[in-house]
């Protein structure tokens, strides 16, 4: 199943009192923020977070998803502020498509929902760790991880 892309960013839409479908109900208005990178409102994220995360050419940080209670790790992903603010308030996870170029959220077509159960900044800033509860498949081939089956043969090393 192929994830499709939660509806584009609404101008006018607000930081606080987001809706489901991305619109607001209440709050301050807020610029859109439709491509990565681009100049965020300074209350898009807290102040702290914006200037601690270290973002590629793309003005994209990768998220890990890991099921919560398993420590399985589901799938990788890629945010931008927006979507990194759109999955720290709305208990969902948004991911931001490279090849689309626009936001989807897990499982608004499939059904696969992530529900967030934390998140977490690694140590250099450039990685987060979004740990959530996985309903159904995390692949968009129907797997539950985007790493099943997919096992590489390498020498291991152990140990002394």
């Amino acid at each position: 199943m192929s994830e499709q892309p939660a509806p584009a960013p609404v101008s006018g839409r607000t930081v606080t009192g987001i809706t489901d479908s991305g619109r607001s109900v209440s709050g301050s208005p807020v610029p859109e923020n439709t491509r990565p990178g681009s100049a965020a409102p300074a209350d898009t994220l807290p102040a702290g977070l914006a200037a601690s995360l270290k973002r590629d050419s793309a003005g994209l940080v990768a998220a890990i998803v890991q099921q919560f209670d398993t420590n399985e790790v589901l799938m990788l992903g890629w945010m931008d502020d927006e979507a990194l603010r759109r999955t720290m308030t709305s208990g969902r996870v948004t991911f931001y498509s490279r090849s689309r170029q626009e936001y989807w959220r897990k499982g608004d077509t499939s059904g696969h929902v992530q529900w967030v159960k934390s998140l977490a900044l690694d140590c250099d800033g450039d990685a987060l760790l979004v740990r959530v509860d996985q309903v159904g498949a995390a692949c968009h081939t129907g797997t539950r991880t985007c790493f099943d089956g997919r096992g590489l043969d390498v020498v291991t090393g152990h140990a002394d």
